[in-house]
């Protein structure tokens, strides 16, 4: 942070002891320090990380992506005993919400999307540029990416099952994909936090027999 002590001591030594001198300058230079200490929590103020309500809105129209959605997301509130929106699942419908569909994304889900447009203005157009993007704004093994080789993609969805977070991925808020490739479409694991089935594959997001799920369009 920028002081007033830091001009104040590029007097020279003949002038140092006139302390009239010294409060002039005091007084001319503290609105430049001030801004300099104002301009210096921008960075804070503005970081997609911690930027908050009007703070990401800016981010976002810098990067090129709004809170406010083309289309009301329906079935994402959280209800009692309805099966996708229970807990850690449904999303609050707060004070002026829409409640026939969220229009305006809240925070905690605009900076997941925020992260997830920063990365992709980022991209390398290939698979495993693709898997980067999605890991820097869902972390590991969110996705499995199918190339079915006649210039579609299929993705098959492994992250978070929050409801917000789904209806996203359904109206296409996420398509991510190199120029003329078209996504076939989202895909979820039939058992909820299961593999998926694959052959000659073992690992964390792919089974075989017995242990991995069919998947299932979303």
């Amino acid at each position: 942070m920028a002081s007033l002590s830091d001009y104040i001591n590029l007097i020279p030594g003949e002038n140092r002891s006139q302390p009239n001198f010294a409060a002039w300058l005091a007084a001319k230079v503290q609105g430049d320090v001030d801004n300099q200490n104002l301009l210096a929590t921008f960075p804070a103020l503005f970081n997609p990380q911690t930027a908050v309500g009007q703070q990401q809105d800016m981010v976002g129209e810098w990067v090129g992506i709004s809170r406010y959605l083309p289309v009301p997301l329906v079935g994402v509130y959280f209800a009692w005993g309805t099966d996708g929106v229970g807990w850690g699942e449904g999303t609050w419908l707060g004070p002026g919400d829409n409640p026939d569909g969220l229009t305006v994304l809240p925070d905690d889900i605009f900076r997941t999307l925020m992260l997830a447009q920063i990365a992709a203005n980022n991209w390398d157009g290939t698979i495993p540029g693709a898997y980067a993007v999605w890991a820097d704004a869902f972390g590991p093994g969110a996705i499995l990416i199918q190339d079915n080789m006649d210039m579609t993609i299929t993705i098959v969805w492994l992250g978070s099952q929050d409801a917000v977070t789904l209806a996203l991925l359904a109206i296409g808020l996420f398509g991510l994909r190199p120029a003329g490739v078209r996504i076939t479409g989202y895909n979820l694991p039939s058992v909820a936090g299961a593999p998926v089935f694959g052959w000659g594959i073992q690992n964390a997001a792919i089974q075989g027999w017995g242990t991995g799920a069919w998947i299932t369009p979303l």
